[in-house]
């Protein structure tokens, strides 16, 4: 006996396509695996998936791509090729009293999820990375500096907030306020990537510069800061990044502490 989820399932998957790791399917072949048989009704049903999908502020010619239009016996041939979510959007769209629409519902809600969480996991990766990488050219630069002038701890915590106050154009405690950070945690701690990998590019434009120019003195050094926080800032903002707008991220100290509770979880297990 033939398991209809199974069935429908199969037919989602057989007219899956795959480019770059991205995941469509043809409107076309869509249309009768949900037990549509007129493109005029399934259409409508199309139509009311993109307005869904502009209401959720996405843009929805990223998900609905239409293909060239083609002409059979005089008449138009639309077609589209459709993203996992605008799938999902068609499902929660059409006659839910179809069986195979509760089941494309169900499916490509669950597919959708599965994706959101994959990105998440991999953005995550990309922060912790980030992180990992600002820390070694933190050391690398204070090594530097300390060699040329500045001696002391607070000195160079001093030296290091020169950065922070040009790059989001307020003060380490204004922007902990702003983003609601406890005071005695990093900024660094709950960055986004693109931070991350700004603050990075200062430290190294800094570093190089500073041996290249064979720079000395607390002052020169500071200029030095400053000059290239100034010119990232303003790189950024070309790009409609304003850094002190942007929000602040889970703490990378939890997600640290996740990481370490899958793996005893995993070694449990073996």
């Amino acid at each position: 006996m033939i398991n209809i989820a199974e069935y429908i399932q199969k037919s989602f998957e057989d007219i899956k396509m795959t480019d770059w790791d991205l995941e469509f399917r043809s409107a076309r072949q869509l249309m009768p695996v949900l037990w549509y048989s007129k493109w005029q009704k399934f259409s409508w049903v199309i139509e009311k998936a993109i307005l869904s999908c502009k209401n959720s502020w996405y843009k929805s010619e990223e998900h609905f791509l239409p293909e060239p239009v083609k002409s059979t016996w005089g008449r138009p041939w639309e077609e589209f090729l459709l993203t996992r979510y605008a799938c999902y959007l068609i499902a929660q769209n059409g006659d839910s009293r179809k069986i195979e629409i509760s089941f494309a519902q169900t499916y490509f809600a669950s597919q959708t999820r599965k994706q959101e969480i994959y990105e998440k996991r991999m953005e995550e990766n990309k922060r912790l990375e980030a992180r990992a990488k600002l820390k070694e050219s933190e050391e690398k630069i204070e090594e530097t500096v300390y060699n040329r002038w500045i001696y002391l701890p607070m000195e160079f915590a001093t030296f290091k907030n020169k950065k922070i106050e040009t790059l989001y154009n307020m003060s380490v405690k204004a922007l902990k306020t702003k983003r609601w950070i406890p005071e005695h945690r990093a900024l660094a701690d709950f960055d986004s990537e693109v931070e991350l990998k700004a603050k990075d590019f200062i430290y190294a434009m800094t570093d190089h510069n500073i041996k290249n120019k064979n720079i000395i003195w607390k002052k020169h050094l500071e200029n030095e800061l400053v000059a290239n926080s100034k010119a990232t800032r303003q790189t950024m903002q070309k790009r409609w990044i304003t850094p002190e707008e942007l929000p602040a991220q889970e703490d990378l100290k939890i997600i640290e502490k996740k990481r370490l509770e899958e793996q005893k979880r995993i070694e449990i297990k073996k």
